[in-house]
């Protein structure tokens, strides 16, 4: 999965160093929308590029922006509730 988002981060990186430089900041959001691109795609994966998206799609015009940190991923414990309270019930019989 790596080996396919590979060029799409290289991307970012491209226009982070050589394009974005040449203007003016315009995101109205921080980390710009390009950071958390590549933030949300180095820890998400294939997720992260739909959640670039739609923050790309939120930077605009009428967005009053602000502080938009990529979430950090939450570790789920393997065991669902049920599974867990079910082996609690059978260790106090």
């Amino acid at each position: 999965m790596k080996l396919l988002l590979s060029p799409l981060t290289l991307l970012i990186s491209f226009y982070q160093k050589f394009i974005s430089p040449a203007f003016a900041p315009r995101c109205k959001y921080y980390p710009s929308c390009s950071s958390y691109a590549l933030t949300a795609i180095q820890s998400y994966g294939l997720k992260g590029v739909a959640m670039a998206a739609w923050r790309v799609m939120r930077c605009n015009p009428w967005s009053h922006g602000g502080v938009d940190y990529v979430r950090p991923k939450i570790k789920t414990e393997e065991k669902t509730i049920t599974e867990q309270s079910l082996q609690s019930m059978k260790a106090a019989t």
